[in-house]
């Protein structure tokens, strides 16, 4: 059994210069990697629920199945608001564009 355990701690101070640079390469892309893709994911995120709010946005139900009247609607909060949904959303839309090309291209996987 004890020929099977291997002493780590002796091994990783006889490693040479190229290993110990390979190692650290790898821990330093793995994390990055991982933080570039839930940045990536999260631009995603805040595009649908920015989508989400702004189709809730064209929700203009009656007070109740029996009126005709709308509740209090305003045409001017809902152009405003609609024109900066439009505009985060294209913003979003493009910066997930560029960090989704520049993610395959540091780590040379499709995201």
């Amino acid at each position: 059994m004890e020929e099977d355990l291997k002493p780590r701690f002796i091994e990783s101070l006889q490693r040479n210069n190229e290993q110990i640079r390979e190692d650290r390469a790898r821990t330093i892309g793995e994390d990055s990697e991982l933080i570039y893709r839930r940045r990536v994911e999260d631009i995603e995120l805040k595009i649908k629920r920015l989508e989400r709010e702004q189709e809730g946005l064209i929700d203009i139900s009656p007070l109740d199945k029996n009126s005709l009247t709308f509740a209090d609607f305003q045409p001017e909060a809902f152009v405003q608001k609609d024109i900066e949904l439009s505009l985060l959303i294209r913003n979003l839309n493009i910066q997930l564009e560029v960090s989704t090309k520049r993610f395959e291209y540091l780590f040379g996987k499709k995201f």
